[in-house]
């Protein structure tokens, strides 16, 4: 990408964007760009070969007006301050858009997970999780899985918390395995989500989604997911990529067979249904109906939104569009489904898990999703509804109107004290 752009100057960007349009102070508005408190710390662990090594690690609570904090924790070289700073301010308005009463937090530890081994991940986990003990908790702050971990790393977290608390707490973390208390319908919740808001926004501008073209970039948990739902809707998956590269062919191909095989070779490049190898950027720019983003922030900067051809965009992935991208992609008049509301899956069968966990009653796959389907499709009609009403430029802005004012008006009404 030719842009280099922090994350968290992003957020702060949309959130001005959408300022213009609401009767919230400048005041509020300063307050609400920025986080509550950030948790930096050193981890130090014994490797398996007896030598200690140090990492960084965060975790960022960024508003607690409407609940708990709530967001997930990311193992990947390229987690900084400013980067958990950012997610934990988009997943508060996400929480707020699909209206569940948890704030925005996020954490992470700057880390390879490929180049260490399962019993040294074990205690690099449990030895973050002991630095998080004081700030967590089912009424505080709630982690979840996220780029690199997942219910392997969840486990050790509850695990460690209750030993050290010794107390039973299965809602102090989400994403956690079925049998340690966690929910059906977790693990493909980011990708359906992506998919529901996809589906309604077709439905919006009038367009048939039987038959529209996909492609998806980052064939992750997030992206894969969503290919095989928008597959089981009748449209045609014709591209996809990970880390390596990416397969295409206009005819389309099975998105579950495509995932078997990178799960057994490491990649979807070589793909036997593919016709062509192509670039992740060249899987982005594709002559498309419906472009899935789903890998990491900036993947679309100014430069490459110039050759983005796809009509409608859904984000399964955290800030894909550089805020520049976005007005590029505005006077081409490309419909974005904004994070906040494409992933915001995630997030609210996270919310799902914590309630059954609390009251210690578990639902079946089937009501989890239609509880998801119920949410999302009404994140979405507010999101119109105020796009409309406002005649705002684009989606985004629409969403952050919807987002901040909740936000707002939860901190309005609890009043404040010196």
């Amino acid at each position: 990408m030719s842009e280099d752009v922090n994350p968290f100057e992003s957020l702060q960007s949309q959130i001005d964007d959408a300022a213009a349009f609401l009767d919230v102070g400048d005041d509020v508005i300063e307050r609400l760009k920025h986080p509550e408190r950030v948790l930096e710390t050193n981890l130090t662990i014994e490797r398996d070969d007896g030598t200690l090594e140090r990492f960084t690690a965060f975790r960022s609570q960024f508003n607690g007006d409407r609940g708990p904090y709530k967001g997930g924790i990311r193992y990947h070289p390229g987690v900084s301050r400013d980067e958990v700073k950012a997610l934990s301010g988009w997943m508060t308005y996400k929480t707020a858009i699909v209206d569940i009463p948890l704030g925005g937090g996020k954490g992470g530890i700057a880390i390879d997970p490929d180049d260490y081994s399962e019993a040294e991940l074990e205690r690099l986990t449990r030895s973050f999780a002991k630095e998080l003990r004081p700030l967590i908790g089912e009424d505080r702050d709630v982690p979840a899985p996220d780029v690199n971990t997942g219910q392997r790393e969840m486990n050790w977290i509850k695990d460690t918390y209750e030993s050290l608390e010794n107390t039973t707490e299965p809602g102090v973390i989400t994403g956690k395995a079925l049998d340690s208390g966690g929910s059906e319908g977790r693990v493909e919740a980011t990708g359906r989500s992506t998919v529901i808001a996809a589906r309604e926004a077709f439905d919006y501008l009038d367009t048939d989604l039987e038959g529209a073209t996909v492609a998806v970039q980052g064939y992750g948990n997030a992206g894969w997911i969503a290919a095989k739902l928008i597959d089981e809707m009748g449209a045609s998956v014709v591209a996809a990529s990970d880390s390596s590269g990416g397969i295409y062919n206009p005819d389309g191909f099975d998105p579950v067979a495509a995932k078997d095989y990178k799960n057994e070779t490491g990649s979807v490049v070589g793909y036997e249904e593919s016709e062509q190898k192509l670039t992740n950027e060249d899987v982005l720019t594709l002559d498309v109906d419906l472009l899935i983003p789903a890998a990491l922030e900036n993947a679309i900067d100014a430069d490459l939104a110039e050759d983005v051809e796809a009509d409608v965009i859904s984000e399964a992935a955290n800030g894909p569009l550089t805020p520049k991208a976005d007005e590029v992609l505005e006077e081409k008049d490309v419909f974005v489904i904004p994070d906040i509301l494409a992933n915001a899956g995630g997030v609210t069968v996270s919310y799902f898990e914590w309630v059954q966990n609390r009251q210690r009653f578990y639902w079946s796959e089937e009501r989890v999703n239609e509880e998801l389907e119920t949410v999302i499709v009404d994140a979405f009609d507010a999101l119109v509804d105020t796009y409309e009403r406002h005649d705002l430029e684009n989606p985004r802005t629409a969403a952050y109107v919807v987002a901040i004012q909740r936000v707002a008006d939860a901190f309005a009404e609890a009043g404040s004290w010196p």
